[in-house]
């Protein structure tokens, strides 16, 4: 199986980055990818609380989502889309940060609702509140497919090793952690943890990525760490999509998943444990 990492550097206009990504896609395909994979927040990234419930939509007519979809049906490839805002019914007006996989029909495979939300204090000038605009999800899913059983997650997640432990022991042999790591953090943590991740459950680990400054036009803007990664199931980068905007091939084995699983049975050797109390 070819994949294909998309990097992106998307602003708050949700057209503009439309266009990239479908170029980014055709692109992907025509270097021979089976499956291509899009970062999060692939249709937009603005601070603007007003400007996201201007421009999102409930599933059904999101935009992004239905060009996507209408471009890998005439492609016949996959397409992990690692996020969309998308709007909800929830109480408090809140969006879900939803990933979806693509069949190469164009149909909607699977679903994914982030759980762990960025509520954190990077730095005195950095401060994010994540699940003051989104409501986390609450439901681990994997996804069986030709390729491979996918685990999907995004992003913060990535430091919540449960969860990826749950998707590996439920049959998922790729993880996608589709990401717009924060610059500061990604430095110090976006490898270290997705090797982890990876040598903890065997499995592959697909992370596409933003990259760049962000810029918004009723905003700060913000800076991503780029560095879409694959990691194998032993842990070692495969690939590597530096910082600049493009996409990066990765060729994988899933012969490795089993390989690295005989090699180190982990994922069977859970005992219980009680306390501490």
């Amino acid at each position: 199986m070819r994949a294909a990492l998309v990097q992106l550097n998307v602003t708050d206009n949700l057209a503009a980055n439309l266009s990239v990504t479908l170029d980014m896609v055709r692109k992907a395909h025509a270097g021979g990818a089976d499956i291509i994979l899009t970062p999060e927040c692939t249709s937009l990234l603005s601070s603007s609380r007003a400007h996201q419930r201007a421009i999102f939509r409930h599933e059904a007519s999101d935009l992004t989502l239905a060009e996507l979809r209408e471009e890998v049906a005439s492609l016949k490839v996959w397409l992990l889309i690692g996020s969309l805002g998308v709007k909800t019914r929830d109480k408090n007006g809140r969006f879900a940060n939803r990933s979806f996989l693509i069949g190469p029909d164009g149909a909607i495979v699977a679903r994914y609702d982030k759980i762990h939300m960025f509520d954190v204090n990077v730095s005195e000038t950095e401060v994010y509140r994540e699940s003051a605009a989104y409501r986390p999800g609450s439901r681990a899913v994997i996804a069986p497919t030709p390729l491979g059983v996918f685990g999907m997650t995004v992003c913060y997640d990535v430091r919540f090793p449960l969860l990826y432990r749950k998707l590996a022991q439920a049959g998922a042999q790729i993880l996608t952690v589709p990401a717009a790591f924060n610059h500061i953090t990604g430095v110090a943590h976006w490898e270290t943890l997705l090797r982890a991740r990876a040598i903890e459950t065997g499995c592959f680990l697909l992370a596409p990525a933003q990259t760049g400054f962000h810029a918004e036009t009723n905003g700060p803007g913000r800076r991503t760490h780029g560095h879409s990664l694959a990691i194998s199931p032993w842990g070692e980068v495969l690939a590597d999509g530096g910082t600049e905007p493009g996409v990066t091939f990765v060729d994988i084995d899933l012969a490795e998943v089993d390989r690295a699983r005989a090699r180190i049975p982990s994922l069977t050797h859970d005992r219980r444990i009680t306390g501490p109390s």
